[in-house]
């Protein structure tokens, strides 16, 4: 901040900014001499750097290039092994689809298979018991027939030896359908 200060104290002092028109005064002469030293003298030098920075970027630009060539055989390379891996997958699902439902019919088969098998049983045993029952029942009737045989036959025939007769002859007949 002193410095803005000091800057307008002494453009005040001095009476403001003029334009000096003077060439050696101010400087403007030694200047373009020395700027055209500095061409003439210095161009083989800055030439050759030039040159020389050129060649490096000219260099880099060409190794840029060939990375990005590389990168894109790479990408394309690393495409197509996609391509080939999405179409492996797909044919390890479509072949894990096939298992699971070769897997499913046969678990089906076999459970329809166990259920037969089990309703085979249940079947033979219903049988058995209806046989046993019906035999059960046969039997009662025909015991029950017998005692009124035995009722109607004492009644009838008064005697003793007569009805034992009949009873045996009775017997004799039933005992055929028994078996």
């Amino acid at each position: 901040m002193e410095n803005f200060d000091q800057i307008f104290t002494l453009l005040a002092e001095n009476e403001g900014i003029r334009f000096n028109s003077d060439i050696l005064e101010t400087g403007v002469l030694n200047i373009i001499v020395l700027l055209g030293i500095l061409v003439y003298t210095g161009r083989d030098f800055l030439g050759s750097a030039l040159e020389e920075r050129k060649t490096t970027i000219l260099k880099g630009l060409q190794d840029a290039e060939d990375r990005f060539e590389e990168a894109e055989k790479r990408l394309n390379e690393a495409q197509k092994q996609l391509t080939q891996a999405n179409v492996v997958i797909s044919e390890i699902k479509n072949e894990t689809l096939a298992a699971k439902k070769v897997l499913l019919d046969a678990d089906a088969y076999q459970a329809k298979k166990d259920l037969k098998l089990r309703f085979d049983r249940a079947l033979a045993t219903f049988r058995s018991k209806e046989r046993q029952i019906f035999l059960e029942v046969k039997q009662q009737i025909i015991l029950l027939v017998l005692k009124r045989t035995v009722a109607r036959a004492q009644e009838t025939f008064g005697t003793k030896e007569r009805a034992k007769e009949l009873i045996n002859e009775t017997i004799n007949k039933l005992e055929g359908d028994l078996l």
